[in-house]
């Protein structure tokens, strides 16, 4: 059987596809762990091995992992504003993947690994920019759904390292870039293009960082990270209303002329919630308001520049990088 060269869980998703394309590149040998190797074509095609997995046998992970040179746990479920009924399934993609994918990495023997967070595990930063030895106020409660599962997730991969497994913490800011399809990277591409009608959660704060960049560090990390270390691999932190104001005169355009009043959204939050969801609403507005007003996810990168030289580009050049820039 040929090792299988480096590991990687999400590789078929917006991040991971970034990842496995800059290790591509280097000449690594690459194995992705997919649900759906049919829809996942684009990866054969640049020389990947496709192994299929819901990522739900230990076993059968471990056997995937056997020989493996390092395993990248980028797999994950990312949606804020979701359903009750959803919330069962994010865990178990979000915690429980996590934990099976580490234990197994462990399990065999595989000399390196990198799990890859969110700086959501700081919760809200109430405008401060903070670095990875942040610790949140658990009694103010999380945010989102998203938010406390990505911290458990977290908490195990930290867990893990007290017991000597060898993890890297990756900690991505708000990422946005080609094949993106969030809501503030739709956002972004709107107003780019001067067809946003109007900011919504204009106060919300993000660490936002450009994909490549992203991947760039992610590989850095796995080349240069120090064991038992956790690196923030994010750029800019800048409000909503301000990126969205860059992403448009990047495109040429004015940003939008009109604000959605953080107290509508709270009015409609109950009756869209109740419902379950206005068209093109989330199921779930409350959480989304709860998770976005007035709400910062800032996070320095400095460590990650001084020991994995990361250099994340400006939210304007990732931008016109992205879209595009106006003559």
């Amino acid at each position: 059987m040929t090792a299988p060269g480096i590991v990687i869980t999400g590789g078929a998703g917006f991040i991971g596809r970034a990842v496995v394309e800059r290790l591509g590149d280097r000449g690594d040998e690459i194995t992705a762990l997919v649900r759906d190797p049919d829809r996942a074509g684009h990866l054969r095609r640049g020389g990947v091995t496709l192994v299929q997995s819901d990522l739900g046998d230990r076993d059968a992970l471990r056997t995937a992992m056997d020989g493996a040179t390092a395993v990248i746990h980028g797999a994950g479920s990312y949606r804020i504003g979701i359903a009750r009924s959803e919330r069962p399934a994010m865990w178990a993609a979000n915690v429980e993947v996590t934990e099976r994918v580490l234990d197994a990495a462990v399990g065999a023997g595989v000399p390196r690994i990198i799990y890859v967070s969110t700086v959501n595990v700081f919760g809200n930063t109430h405008g401060s920019v903070v670095d990875e030895t942040y610790r949140r106020n658990l009694d103010d409660g999380f945010l989102s759904w998203y938010d406390e599962t990505k911290y458990r997730a977290h908490e195990a991969a930290e867990v893990r390292i007290a017991a000597g497994a060898p993890i890297v913490i990756a900690i991505p800011g708000g990422v946005y870039g080609p094949h993106d399809h969030s809501a503030a990277s739709q956002q972004l591409a709107l107003a780019h293009a001067g067809r946003l009608p109007y900011v919504a959660l204009p106060d919300s704060g993000l660490a936002w960082v450009h994909v490549h960049d992203l991947s760039d560090g992610i590989v850095a990390a796995l080349d240069l990270g120090r064991i038992g270390e956790a690196y923030t691999l994010a750029g800019e932190c800048l409000r909503f209303d301000a990126a969205i104001a860059i992403a448009a005169r990047v495109g040429g355009h004015r940003p939008p002329r009109f604000t959605l009043p953080t107290s509508l959204a709270r009015f409609m939050a109950p009756i869209n919630d109740a419902i379950g969801g206005f068209p093109g609403m989330p199921a779930s507005v409350a959480e989304t308001i709860r998770a976005g007003a007035g709400v910062t996810y800032w996070a320095s990168h400095d460590k990650a520049s001084r020991e994995l030289g990361f250099t994340p580009r400006t939210l304007e050049q990732g931008a016109a990088d992205t879209w595009g820039r106006a003559s």
